[in-house]
C-alpha cells in the first residue's frame, strides 16, 4: 500500500500502527507540501459488506462526525485537515505530531513522577472541558490516544471517530458490543448505557491511575472479566503502592473512578481545580529533559527546545454583513443542499434577529426559520444551541395547539436528547418520562408504536447511565416483550435488545 494515494492527493508513505479497524500512516500532501498522519477506517470491519445500508450510515455518520470535531478549537488537540471515503475505506487526515504516545512515554519513565501525573491530567482536563462543551464525547480516552511533544504539550487523538462506532450505533455492528478499551470502560459504557461527559471522566480517573501506579486499576485474562470488575469491585488505593502520593491526589482519582456517575467530579473544570494546586509553579525548577510535560506550566509558550518559532500575524474579522431575509433564505436552503451545513448554521443565526425585527417575533417566518435553525443546530451536533430554540418552540407550539401535540412532543423529544448529549442524564430521563404517556396513548387508539419504542429505549440506556441496572434490565426486558409482540422476534429492535440483556448478564456474571 506504500505510495498508494488517498483523496487525489495524499501519498501514503510509512505505516505508524494499526488495529482490528484500520491503519495509521504517516503520509505526502501533494497539494500543501506538507507531512499529515492519514487513519484509514474499514466500514465493513464494523458494519458488514461494503454497499450495506450499514456501511453507507456508518459513513455518513464519519463524515458528519469528523465535520462537528474539526470546529473544536484548541491547542490540546490534534488538528483535521480532511475527511472523506476513498475505495472501501474511509480516511481522515490529520496534523503530523512529533513526540511519543503517552503508553510509550509511561513505559520508558518507571515509575513515573507523580508530578508529570497531574501535568499530563490537567492538560487533559482543559481538553475534555472544550470538548464537552460542543458537546462531544470521547468515548475512548487511553494513554495510545495521547501524544505528548518535544515541548511538552499534551495531544488528544481520535476525537469523534469513536462516537462513530461506540453503543449509539450497535445496531450497525456484528456483535453489538460497544467499540472501546475495555480497560478504561465506564460502567455504564460497559453495559450499554448512554454515555456522556462523565464516561471521559472515568477513562481520565483509569488514565490518571495508570500513570501513578504503573497499572490499570482493573486487569484481568478476558474482557468481560475486566468489565465485570470495573462494575463490582473498588480499586485498590493508590498510596498502598505508591506512598509519596498525595492524600489530596488519590481522593481525586478515587472520586473520578466512582461506579455512579453522579458520584464523579461535575466536570473536567472541577477536576482541574482540584490538580491546580499540585501543579509545578513557574520558575520551581527547569524542566527535567525532552518530552516533560510538566515543561508547559514551567515555561508556558516558550520555544520547543532548539525550534524557535514566530508566530503569524493576527489577521483582523471582517465585519459581518446585514442579511436581506429572502434572499439569506435561498442561500439557506442552497447550502442545506450542498451539505454545508456550518455555514448554513452561521447565517439561519444572524437571519433570525433581523427577521424578528422585520415580521415580529411571533410571526410565522420567525417560527419557522426558528425550527429550521434548530434542527440544522442538531444536524451540526451543536445541542447546547439548539435547545434553548427547542425550548421556545416547545413552549410556543404548546401554547397554540395543547401539550399532546405532535410537533409539541416532537420538540419535547429534540429537548431529551440535547440533554442527554450535554451529559445530563437525570434532565433527559425526567423528560422522556414526561412524553411517553402521550406517545402510549396514542398508541392505545391504533397508532404506530415505534416511537414510544424509541423513547423506552433511551430511558433503559439512560438508567444504566445513572447506575439503575435493575431498573435499566426490568425496562428493557418489557419492551423486548412488546417489541417481539409487535415486529417479531427477527427484528432488528428486539435483536439489539436481546444482544445488549445478554450482554449485561455477561458482564454481571464477569
Amino acid at each position: 500500500m506504500n505510495g498508494r494515494l488517498i483523496g487525489g492527493r495524499y501519498e501514503l508513505a510509512t505505516i505508524l500502527g494499526q488495529g482490528g479497524m484500520g491503519q495509521v500512516w504517516t503520509a505526502y500532501d501533494q497539494r500543501l507540501d506538507r507531512r499529515v498522519a492519514v487513519k484509514l477506517l474499514r466500514p465493513d470491519r464494523v458494519t458488514g459488506p461494503i454497499g450495506s445500508d450499514a456501511a453507507d450510515e456508518l459513513r455518513r455518520r464519519f463524515v458528519r462526525e469528523c465535520r462537528v470535531t474539526a470546529q473544536v478549537d484548541h491547542p490540546g488537540l490534534v488538528t483535521v485537515h480532511d475527511a472523506g471515503s476513498d475505495g472501501d475505506d474511509l480516511y481522515l487526515v490529520m496534523q503530523y505530531v512529533e513526540g511519543a504516545d503517552l503508553g510509550d512515554h509511561l513505559a520508558e519513565h518507571d515509575p513515573y513522577p507523580w508530578q508529570w501525573s497531574v501535568a499530563v491530567a490537567a492538560q487533559l482536563c482543559a481538553v475534555l472541558s472544550a470538548v464537552h462543551a460542543v458537546p462531544i464525547v470521547h468515548r475512548d480516552l487511553k494513554p495510545r490516544n495521547v501524544m505528548v511533544r518535544p515541548d511538552g504539550t499534551v495531544l488528544v487523538l481520535d476525537l469523534g471517530v469513536a462516537s462513530v462506532l461506540d453503543t449509539d450505533t450497535t445496531r450497525l455492528t456484528h456483535t453489538g458490543s460497544p467499540i472501546g478499551s475495555p480497560a478504561y470502560m465506564a460502567p455504564e459504557q460497559a453495559m450499554g448505557g448512554a454515555v456522556g461527559p462523565y464516561t471521559d471522566l472515568y477513562a481520565l480517573g483509569v488514565l490518571l491511575y495508570e500513570l501513578l501506579s504503573g497499572d490499570v486499576p482493573f486487569a484481568g485474562s478476558t474482557a468481560l472479566g475486566v468489565l465485570h470488575r470495573h462494575l463490582y469491585e473498588p480499586p485498590l488505593p493508590i498510596r498502598r503502592i505508591r506512598p509519596d502520593i498525595p492524600e489530596t491526589l488519590e481522593a481525586l482519582v478515587l472520586r473520578l473512578l466512582a461506579k455512579d456517575p453522579q458520584h464523579r467530579p461535575a466536570g473536567a473544570q472541577e477536576v482541574y481545580e482540584h490538580l491546580a494546586p499540585l501543579l509545578p509553579t513557574l520558575g520551581s525548577r527547569p524542566p527535567a529533559g525532552p518530552l516533560d510535560p510538566t515543561r508547559p506550566f514551567l515555561r508556558p509558550h516558550a520555544p520547543w527546545p532548539d525550534r524557535p518559532t514566530v508566530p503569524p500575524p493576527a489577521q483582523p474579522a471582517p465585519a459581518p454583513a446585514r442579511p436581506d431575509v429572502a434572499a439569506a433564505v435561498d442561500e439557506v436552503k442552497r447550502l442545506l443542499g450542498e451539505g454545508r451545513i456550518t455555514q448554513a448554521v452561521d447565517m439561519l443565526g444572524g437571519l433570525l434577529p433581523v427577521a424578528a425585527e422585520q415580521h415580529g417575533p411571533g410571526s410565522p417566518v420567525v417560527r419557522i426559520l426558528r425550527k429550521q435553525y434548530a434542527a440544522t443546530l442538531m444536524d451540526d451536533g451543536q445541542y447546547r444551541r439548539a435547545l434553548p430554540e427547542l425550548r421556545l418552540l416547545a413552549d410556543d407550539r404548546a401554547t397554540q395547539a395543547g401539550p399532546a401535540d405532535p410537533q409539541t412532543l416532537g420538540y419535547r423529544c429534540d429537548i431529551a436528547q440535547c440533554l442527554e448529549q450535554l451529559g445530563e442524564p437525570a434532565a433527559a430521563l425526567a423528560e422522556y418520562r414526561a412524553v411517553l404517556p402521550y406517545y402510549e396513548n396514542q398508541y392505545a387508539t391504533g397508532n404506530d408504536p415505534a416511537r414510544s419504542y424509541e423513547i423506552r429505549h433511551r430511558i433503559g440506556q439512560l438508567l444504566l447511565a445513572l447506575g439503575d441496572h435493575a431498573g435499566a434490565r426490568g425496562q428493557l426486558q418489557s419492551l423486548l416483550y412488546d417489541t417481539e409482540r409487535t415486529y417479531g422476534p427477527h427484528h432488528p429492535l428486539p435483536v439489539e435488545l436481546r444482544r445488549q440483556l445478554e450482554r449485561q448478564m455477561q458482564v454481571r456474571g464477569g
